[in-house]
């Protein structure tokens, strides 16, 4: 009776195997991995923001403020902060805020060649760390030496990202305008001596696509 059973399991076994593979030969085959050009359309898009989007944004702002001699033109290189901080996302799509500033701060950093300096908020908790290292005696002063203060910051860069949605409930047709827009803060005295042109994208599709 034992003998059956384990034959009707082999049995069982080997009919639902070569089932099993194709369907995962099927799955593979569907799930297949492509190269694509990031700044192209890509395979999947919609009505948001894209990945070339994003490249595209970071062309337009660094070639305007790399533009303006009353910023980057003097013989000192003015202290600048680049982070997702103070980068509101008040828009209906999801993005991921530290993508897009990464890849700005990235572009000026190429572009600056020294006329801009990049000075790190977010990592004031390992720089002070390290400051108390030094000054306690535990590790030695580096190579360059110490400082009294940390750098100080001359401008932050802020921006807004908003979208105004719309849809055809006959087609359902949907459409978006996104809108998004860079300033720089005087961090002494609050003025915003520059505010970029707004990047604005207005796309329409038949089917929604899951942004994250």
């Amino acid at each position: 009776m034992r003998g059956s059973i384990i034959i009707a399991a082999l049995a069982a076994t080997a009919l639902a195997w070569p089932a099993d593979t194709a369907s995962a030969q099927r799955n593979r085959k569907g799930t297949q991995a492509m190269e694509l050009d990031p700044t192209g359309r890509g395979a999947i898009s919609g009505v948001g923001l894209e990945s070339r989007d994003i490249d595209m944004l970071a062309d337009q702002v660094v070639r305007e403020l790399m533009s303006r001699p009353d910023i980057v033109g003097g013989t000192t290189a003015p202290r600048i902060v680049v982070d997702s901080e103070k980068f509101y996302n008040d828009s209906s799509q999801r993005i991921d805020r530290d993508m897009l500033t990464g890849a700005l701060r990235a572009s000026f950093s190429r572009a600056a060649a020294g006329r801009i300096r990049f000075v790190s908020r977010e990592s004031m908790d390992i720089v002070m760390r390290e400051r108390e290292l030094k000054r306690t005696g535990v590790a030695d002063t580096g190579t360059r030496g110490m400082t009294q203060g940390v750098s100080g910051v001359d401008y932050q860069m802020i921006g807004k990202m908003s979208s105004l949605d719309s849809r055809d409930l006959k087609s359902g047709m949907v459409q978006r305008r996104t809108q998004i827009v860079f300033e720089l803060v005087d961090l002494e005295t609050g003025d915003l001596p520059w505010t970029s042109q707004p990047y604005v994208i207005l796309r329409a599709a038949g089917e929604g696509v899951l942004y994250r």
